[in-house]
């Protein structure tokens, strides 16, 4: 499929403005006239009748914390809408391309109006930016995050550096992020219940044996471990099933389990190393062009 470019780099300009994290309380009230005057050049804001403005029913982010939206909305009642919501025409009415929390917490703080930027969008344009929107929040669960992204690249055929060029994320980032969707389900439930962070996750994805992650991750939810403790717990299992395995070659020395180790966290990928302290090489295995372009990523960052 032909990589489609998409909304290019206009939109990051657009979702600057476009983070509910944004929306939380002034210590100041300069702070607040300070922060309403950030909009991208050339757009203008409006006051729009909150009855005129419906819910986007393709929306990826289902659920809102009704705790969070209530402080928002109380927020939102004492100072007002520091951020404006994005919107498109449809008919006499206007429909909501990112903001959906702001607007909800608006209703809850009975507001009559809110601040917005109307523009024109196609239907498909319309849901990259609410996926790029949720992908941009910060209190995103890490799979749900990963299954945005890999919403876009699987519907309009963008590649991993397309992504990362329209968040301003690295390849390597997004990469990293996606390879949490090969997780065992049991542990991606227990990523999406809240029970295990990203960074615990991203440990756990050179764990190839269902079986040993949800082992780990469960050491993690029942022994409160840190990321740190995973990281070590890793590697210890890592060591133990080496010296399970017999073989006719020479054995490898503590030092250089402790190197591949080392390099196999790196890059979480698989690695071979053949040969000794004196005298070898190693295999740094990629499964995709991703893959590959992810660990060219590493190995050239400054």
């Amino acid at each position: 499929m032909a990589t489609n470019k998409g909304l290019g780099r206009g939109l990051g300009s657009l979702l600057g403005i476009l983070d509910d994290e944004e929306e939380i309380k002034p210590t100041k009230k300069a702070n607040v006239e300070e922060k309403k005057v950030v909009v991208p050049e050339g757009e203008k804001v409006i006051e729009i009748d909150i009855g005129k403005i419906d819910n986007n029913p393709n929306q990826p982010r289902k659920n809102f914390d009704p705790t969070a939206l209530s402080e928002l909305a109380q927020s939102i009642k004492r100072y007002g809408v520091i951020q404006p919501i994005l919107v498109t025409k449809k008919g006499d009415r206007y429909l909501i391309v990112a903001g959906e929390r702001r607007f909800r917490a608006s209703k809850i703080a009975e507001c009559k109006k809110i601040p917005a930027i109307v523009k024109s969008f196609s239907e498909s344009e319309i849901k990259q930016i609410a996926l790029l929107e949720n992908i941009q929040r910060q209190d995103l669960n890490p799979i749900e995050t990963a299954r945005a992204m890999k919403e876009l690249l699987d519907e309009y055929g963008w590649t991993q550096e397309d992504l990362a060029d329209k968040l301003g994320k690295s390849r390597s980032g997004v990469a990293n992020m996606l390879r949490l969707l090969t997780l065992c389900p049991e542990v991606i439930d227990l990523i999406l219940q809240g029970k295990l962070s990203a960074g615990h996750a991203r440990s756990l994805v050179v764990v190839t044996n269902p079986e040993v992650q949800l082992k780990l991750a469960q050491q993690v939810v029942n022994s409160k471990l840190t990321v740190r403790d995973m990281e070590n717990a890793v590697k210890a299992v890592s060591k133990s099933n080496r010296k399970s395995i017999k073989t006719k070659t020479q054995t490898m020395s503590e030092e250089m389990r402790e190197f591949k180790d080392t390099i196999e966290h790196r890059f979480s990928t698989k690695v071979e190393i053949k040969g000794n302290e004196k005298k070898g090489k190693i295999i740094i295995n990629y499964y995709n062009a991703d893959d590959l372009d992810r660990i060219y990523e590493i190995l050239t960052r400054k």
